[in-house]
């Protein structure tokens, strides 16, 4: 996460660069249009995986898996917001988070849909749960549909220009380039793709192709289906929306034909790839 957040910075350092003027309307506005009667975050992660929401949405199971692999509790997972019971046959179940664990440390504020600045993730999604079971508990009806927008405490986040969405394609597979590349350095990147930025570094005509294609193959986690989800953008959108504006009306846009999924093809055309470029390097395990 914090190699994310310090790529980031170098990523806003080349927009400043480049003197774009921005432009000063209130992010209130937007953050109004963004609550909708319709399907929300979480909605669309549930569809496309209940299982593993917790995993790649922000989400926090709040009960430490027991040490007795016999427990009815053990390797039994429950969602964002939940945590594993046992009802009265003994058996488990899935319930509210009783309480989150206190934050101090101000890095771990989120900002919510609702433009409001939760404590933590966990806080933010045991409200939902709240909400979704009708508990007292539940302050507003609105969070039902509760779900972290992005890391740290709400602030104002200027809308993307145009002329700062044309140029992010190019510097989205520069940051991306130089993500794999530190990573590689680091001995921290999947081995699977070790090969594949070893060839990017060697080949200039690589060296973004083989970026994009490696960020696809590492998105497409919860289930390796060919196609990332809304909940498998979490872990890139999340971590640099308050950083960088034009995350996420750029991966929006990568949903050509809206069914929130992004296809390799759709991916590889959004971040300027030529047709021929957009292949599939990714390892059996991820698309089998």
């Amino acid at each position: 996460m914090r190699l994310l957040i310090v790529l980031a910075l170098c990523l806003l350092l080349t927009t400043a660069v480049l003197g774009k003027k921005k432009s000063k309307k209130s992010h209130l506005l937007e953050k109004k249009e963004m609550v909708k009667p319709v399907k929300d975050e979480m909605d669309l992660i549930a569809e496309d995986d209940a299982s593993e929401n917790a995993d790649t949405a922000g989400g926090f199971d709040a009960a430490d898996q027991p040490e007795d692999n016999n427990h009815p509790c053990a390797n039994f997972h429950c969602g964002a917001g939940k945590q594993c019971d046992i009802d009265e046959n003994g058996k488990p179940k899935c319930v509210c988070v009783r309480q989150c664990p206190p934050e101090k440390d101000e890095r771990r504020k989120v900002c919510s849909n609702h433009n409001e600045t939760w404590d933590s993730d966990c806080e933010v999604y045991r409200m939902r749960c709240l909400c979704e079971s009708n508990e007292e508990q539940c302050t507003k009806k609105k969070y039902k549909h509760a779900h972290v927008d992005y890391y740290g405490e709400c602030r104002e986040i200027a809308p993307c220009t145009p002329e700062e969405m044309e140029d992010f394609p190019r510097r989205m597979r520069d940051w991306l380039f130089n993500v794999m590349k530190d990573l590689a350095h680091r001995h921290e990147l999947d081995e699977d793709y070790v090969e594949l930025e070893k060839e990017a570094e060697l080949s200039l005509g690589h060296k973004w192709v083989n970026a994009v294609i490696w960020k696809f193959c590492d998105l497409d986690s919860h289930p390796h289906d060919r196609s990332v989800s809304r909940h498998e953008l979490f872990p890139i959108r999340a971590p640099l929306l308050a950083m960088e504006h034009c995350i996420a009306p750029f991966l929006d846009g990568c949903d050509v034909n809206d069914d929130h999924q992004i296809s390799l093809h759709e991916w590889g055309k959004c971040l300027g790839l030529e047709e021929g470029e957009i292949q599939n390097k990714c390892p059996k395990k991820v698309f089998g």
